[in-house]
C-alpha cells in the first residue's frame, strides 16, 4: 500500500524482534547542531520536504538531541570476523532510527551514525570525526550514481563538539539510508549467542523484510542463502569493474541486502594491480583489490554456516547443501564480472575468446603501470595520447586485435561507442580529489565538496567540467594510505 504522508512516517519493526537482538537507547544531546550537508533529491525520495528538515526541529532530529514521532531509537547486536578473528560487537556509535515508510509503499532504514555512547560502545566515546562522515557521505552518493547498490547518506550534521583522537576534532553526525542494517554479522551473533528460535526469528524476519518472494519456498532458508550469494557476488563484480576497494570486508560490513555498507577506509584503484590495498590497517593485504572476490566467498561461507541448522536437521546433509550453494558464488562472480568487463570494452556479443582479450589488456595495463580508469575512457573516445601506455609494442598489438573483434559485430562503431560510454565512468572519486574536498570542508569550505559532488552524480557525462577531476593524482613517492577513523 502506497503512503501519501510527507515527513517523517516511521516504523521500527526491528525493535518487535526480540530484545536479543538490541538495546534501546536514549537521546544523548550535542552542543551546537549545525546542518552542513543535506541531501534534497534523497529527501524526497523518502517522502521528506527538505525545507522542513532544515528545520531546527528537524535538525535535531538529525542531531540525535530529539526523537520524532514513531522513532524508538536502538543499537543493533552482532558479532564479526574482523580481519577473520570474531569477536562481539554491536552498533557502537550508530543509532537506529526506525524505517521511514517511503511514498510507494516500501521500507528503509534510518541511522545515525556518531551518534554517542550505546551499551555496545566497548569504552569508545560513540561519536565520529568529521572528516570520515564527509568521506562516507561522498563515497556512498558516488557509489549509488555510478550503479552500484550502496547506502545512501541523506544529510551531515556538525555537532559543535569535539572528538578526541590523536588530536581533538571537529565531531559530526552522518544520517545514513538503507535497505537494512541485517548483516552477516547479524546472523553470527544469533547463531554464537542466541537460540535456535532467535536464528529462526531473524531469518524469517530478514526474508520477509528483503525476499518475500521465498517464503513459500521448499527450503527457504536455502533460497535466502542462495539470494544471498547472488547479491554479493553481483556487489563485488561492480565494485571490481569500477576499481572500488571496500578496505574492510569484514562479516560485520556485509549486508544481506546486498548493498556496500560502511565506508571506513574505502579508496578506487588509480594504477591497475590487483594488489593494490589503501587500508592502514590492512598489513597484509587481505582485503587487497585482487582478493575481494575470494574474501566475499569466505564470508559468505561464515554466513551460511550460521543457517545449518536451518537448512536440515541432520548436519552432514545441512553442510553438503551449504556447500553446493557455496559452488555457485565464484562462477556466479566471474561471470558478472565477464558481462561487466565485455560491455566496457564494447563486446556486445559474447564470444569464448573473449576473456583471452581482456585478461591480455589488464596485463599489460599492470605492467606498464596504467592508470585503471583512463584506460577505459580512452578506449570509449578513441584518444590514446594521454597514458604512455599506448605508445607501448604490446598495446598497440593488442589494440589491433580489439579494434578487429569490435568491428566484427552486426552493431555500428558509434553505438558500440556509446555502450561503452555507459559502462566506463569518466570520472570516479579520486583519492587526491576527495582529500582535497575533505580537507576544505574540514576548514569550513564545503565549495569544493559540493562542486565534486555534483559532478560525481554525473559519472558517465563525459562533460567538459569534469575533466579536472578526470586527471591523474600528481607523482609521489608516498604510498596513499586511508583510516577507518573509529
Amino acid at each position: 500500500m502506497k503512503s501519501k504522508k510527507l515527513g517523517w512516517n516511521l516504523d521500527n519493526s526491528y525493535s518487535r524482534l526480540s530484545d536479543i537482538f538490541y538495546r534501546l537507547v536514549e537521546v544523548n544531546p550535542v552542543s551546537s547542531p549545525k546542518l552542513r550537508l543535506l541531501n534534497e533529491s534523497l529527501s524526497w525520495e523518502l517522502g521528506l520536504d527538505p525545507d522542513e528538515l532544515k528545520k531546527e526541529e528537524n535538525i535535531e532530529i538529525l542531531a540525535g538531541n530529539r526523537k520524532a514521532e514513531g522513532m524508538s531509537l536502538l543499537a543493533q547486536a552482532y558479532g564479526g570476523h574482523q580481519f577473520g578473528h570474531f569477536t562481539m560487537l554491536g552498533d557502537g556509535r550508530a543509532l537506529l532510527l526506525g524505517e521511514q515508510i517511503r511514498p510507494d509503499g516500501s521500507r528503509v532504514d534510518i541511522q545515525l551514525k556518531g551518534s554517542g555512547r550505546t551499551p555496545y560502545s566497548r569504552g569508545g566515546d560513540g561519536r565520529a570525526a568529521l572528516g570520515p562522515m564527509l568521506r562516507e557521505y561522498l563515497i556512498s552518493e558516488a557509489m549509488h550514481y555510478l550503479g552500484i547498490p550502496s547506502s545512501r547518506s541523506l544529510a551531515l550534521v556538525e555537532t559543535g563538539d569535539k572528538v578526541y583522537r590523536e588530536k581533538p576534532l571537529k565531531g559530526a553526525i552522518l544520517t545514513r539510508v538503507s535497505a537494512s542494517h541485517i548483516r552477516f554479522g547479524t546472523f553470527q551473533y544469533a547463531s554464537a549467542w542466541g537460540s535456535l528460535d532467535d536464528l529462526k526469528e531473524l531469518s524469517d524476519y530478514s526474508i520477509e523484510r528483503h525476499f518475500g518472494e521465498i517464503q513459500n519456498d521448499a527450503n527457504p532458508y536455502l533460497s535466502l542463502l542462495e539470494r544471498v550469494i547472488d547479491l554479493q557476488a553481483s556487489l563485488i563484480a561492480r565494485w571490481k569493474l569500477v576499481g572500488f576497494i571496500h578496505g574492510v570486508m569484514n562479516t560485520d560490513n556485509m549486508t544481506i541486502s546486498g548493498e556496500t555498507i560502511d565506508y571506513g577506509p574505502c579508496a578506487f584503484m588509480d594504477i591497475y594491480d590487483p594488489a593494490t590495498v589503501f587500508s592502514s590497517i590492512d598489513r597484509q593485504g587481505r582485503y587487497s583489490y585482487g582478493n575481494q572476490s575470494s574474501i566475499g566467498e569466505w564470508n559468505l561461507t561464515r554466513f551460511a554456516e550460521t543457517l545449518l541448522p536451518l537448512l536440515d536437521e541432520d548436519r552432514d546433509r545441512a553442510i553438503e547443501i551449504a556447500k553446493e550453494a557455496l559452488n555457485r558464488f565464484e562462477p556466479l562472480c566471474r561471470s558478472y564480472w565477464l558481462s561487466g568487463m565485455r560491455r566496457k570494452l564494447g563486446l556486445i556479443e559474447a564470444r569464448e575468446d573473449d576473456l583471452d582479450l581482456i585478461d591480455e589488456l589488464l596485463t599489460i595495463m599492470k605492467e606498464k603501470t596504467a592508470d585503471y580508469t583512463n584506460v577505459f575512457v580512452a578506449l570509449s573516445l578513441d584518444e590514446f595520447d594521454l597514458l604512455e601506455l599506448f605508445d607501448s609494442k604490446d598495446f598497440k598489438a593488442w589494440h589491433g586485435r580489439w579494434k578487429d573483434r569490435t568491428q566484427s559485430q552486426d552493431l555500428s562503431m558509434d553505438k558500440i561507442k556509446s555502450i561503452m560510454k555507459e559502462n566506463n565512468p569518466y570520472i570516479i572519486p579520486r583519492n587526491y580529489k576527495v582529500e582535497e574536498v575533505l580537507e576544505a570542508a574540514v576548514d569550513g569550505d564545503y565549495g569544493p565538496f559540493n562542486d565534486f559532488l555534483k559532478e560525481l552524480k554525473n559519472p558517465y557525462g563525459y562533460e567538459k567540467s569534469q575533466e579536472k577531476y578526470a586527471k591523474l593524482p600528481p607523482k609521489s613517492n608516498k604510498a596513499y594510505r586511508t583510516f577507518c577513523g573509529t
